[in-house]
């Protein structure tokens, strides 16, 4: 049997399955298929664990510091969001509106809040403002196509989204308050 969706979210669904699936239908057009798939992909693991890598190379006086930060934070806040997605269990709107938006990209479970991806993404950004801000003009428009990649491929709620982008911004300051 499978566990109840709060209320809160039945509304949210039926507020946003409209935005989402006209987003998720933009994904008709095979270019911007593309792209959304590669960010999507990219933000996945990839560009993480590549920024997380190379910390040394970016500052070798601090690099390997930020290195362990960077990572360490980010397994705290993947522990949180399982906790968190495994317990609120929203399902992913192209299966509560299987008739009106089309999955074109695979998921890994049927739970979408909150967006691991963007939390990532948001996460990640924030913590490289304060260390390498040069790489912000990057890291900005991969992490918005990121979260925009998880809405158009009709994997998440923009609430979701949202939510992941709150998650990933607090536990970047957490982190920064606590290491420096």
């Amino acid at each position: 049997m499978r566990p109840r969706t709060p209320a809160v979210f039945d509304r949210l669904d039926l507020l946003e399955w409209q935005l989402c699936q006209r987003f998720a239908n933009l994904s008709l057009y095979r270019p911007w298929l593309a792209t959304l798939r590669m960010a999507s992909k990219l933000g996945d693991w990839p560009a993480w664990v590549a920024l997380i890598a190379i910390q040394p190379l970016l500052q070798p006086g601090s690099g390997t510091r930020h290195m362990l930060q960077y990572g360490i934070t980010a397994l705290i806040a993947i522990a949180v969001y399982r906790l968190i997605k495994t317990r609120l269990c929203r399902e992913r709107p192209f299966i509560t509106f299987h008739k009106c938006i089309l999955c074109v990209e695979p998921a890994r479970d049927r739970y979408s809040f909150p967006s691991g991806h963007t939390m990532h993404a948001v996460m990640f950004c924030v913590l490289t403002a304060a260390h390498a801000p040069w790489l912000l003009p990057l890291l900005v428009p991969l992490s918005l196509l990121i979260a925009l990649s998880r809405v158009g491929l009709g994997l998440h709620y923009i609430s979701d989204v949202l939510a992941g982008a709150a998650i990933g911004w607090a536990f970047a300051l957490a982190s920064l308050y606590l290491v420096g």
